[in-house]
């Protein structure tokens, strides 16, 4: 079963170009440990939030970029493998060095509970993190698959919602205050993919107009602790 590693890191905003460079020498790496897709996403709508947001999540300066990526695995062994001959030292001590404080980037491993559509295609993503208890879990699925109508028509290329069955506690930041985690909560980590920004922005104008005078439907989480933003894609290893 397909297994993510999700991750998110502050960048900053001169070193673009670096963490794209270190991005694609870091692709063959994590392939040849049996690594199948990676997709980097580059911040350019991300907002400060009223109870969490994808800033305060890894700390960013004021000159920094949050980045929103992911490794996609054939399955969990094949992820925890890979990971455990890196952090052994037995392979990636070729890894290119890190242009961003790695001490202040969280991550954690997702396994799908939900996909529609495609990635293919899409040059922009709002990527999503949130907290929702273990118990709703169902809840959450048939949730996602009633809105999804809904995106798809207004011109979203798919949706891929994804449920935290290892995300580890962090010194300094991590998913879990990044999302202001309760006991008996699980991490949620998923993205909606776009053609481009201004066809996210217009559906997002739209969905508001529609909801304009009508009761918020009651959600399965708490979706005032849920943290988000738009990013460019900037790199995916199946258009190498």
């Amino acid at each position: 079963m397909t297994y993510y590693s999700g991750m998110l890191a502050a960048v900053p905003t001169a070193n673009k170009d670096a963490y794209l460079a270190h991005a694609k020498d870091s692709w063959p790496i994590f392939q040849e440990l049996g690594a199948t897709r990676m997709v980097e996403g580059w911040g350019v709508d991300v907002q400060k939030g009223k109870v969490t947001d994808l800033l305060d999540a890894v700390k960013a300066k004021d000159d920094e970029t949050v980045v929103y990526s992911w490794v996609e695995w054939p399955d969990k062994e094949t992820s925890d493998k890979a990971w455990e001959a890196m952090m052994s030292g037995e392979v990636g001590q070729d890894m290119p060095e890190m242009p961003f404080d790695g001490s202040r980037m969280i991550f954690g491993g997702f396994e799908p509970v939900y996909e529609q559509g495609t990635l293919d295609g899409a040059n922009y993503i709002q990527g999503f993190a949130a907290a929702a208890p273990e118990k709703n879990k169902q809840a959450y699925i048939d949730m996602a698959d009633a809105a999804w109508p809904s995106f798809r028509d207004k011109g979203c290329l798919g949706n891929f919602e994804n449920w935290g069955t290892d995300v580890p506690r962090g010194k300094q930041t991590d998913f879990y205050r990044a999302t202001k985690a309760e006991d008996g909560e699980a991490i949620v980590f998923s993205w909606n993919t776009w053609p481009d920004r201004a066809t996210c922005d217009r559906a997002a104008e739209q969905m508001m107009a529609e909801m304009e005078g009508q009761d918020m439907p009651e959600m399965p989480f708490d979706g005032m602790r849920m943290a988000w933003g738009g990013f460019e894609k900037i790199f995916d290893s199946n258009d190498v």
